[in-house]
């Protein structure tokens, strides 16, 4: 399963209406590559693909590829405001290590594709 926090889920909803788009859902994945091994993906999609998990976290419908479930399943996602600004957070339980911006990981069984850190 996927969470979305309450706080997550109204930014969610608020960036959802500014698109205008009535069957848009939110897609979050992972794919090979950042300094650890893989790096997190989230964005708008309106088409299921075969073997999509698909989760509803206060009024949001939140959809995962069958590939990247395996390595995001438990994953917490929220959002946080700042002086700085605003932004998501992740936290996954299957990450065994990330790199220090937060946004790439490896699990225990699998490490991705590393890449060399962007300074």
């Amino acid at each position: 399963m996927i969470t979305l926090t309450e706080q997550a889920s109204h930014k969610v909803k608020e960036m959802l209406a500014a698109e205008d788009k009535p069957n848009l859902f939110l897609r979050v994945g992972v794919r090979p590559g950042g300094c650890s091994g893989f790096t997190y993906g989230m964005g708008w999609d309106q088409d299921m693909k075969e073997g999509d998990q698909v989760f509803e976290q206060h009024g949001v419908k939140i959809v995962v590829d069958k590939d990247s479930y395996q390595y995001i399943n438990g994953t917490e996602i929220d959002y946080k405001e700042s002086m700085m600004g605003g932004g998501f957070s992740i936290e996954n339980p299957n990450a065994v290590a990330s790199c220090g911006c937060g946004s790439s990981f490896k699990t225990a069984l699998a490490e991705g594709k590393a890449e060399k850190c962007d300074d």
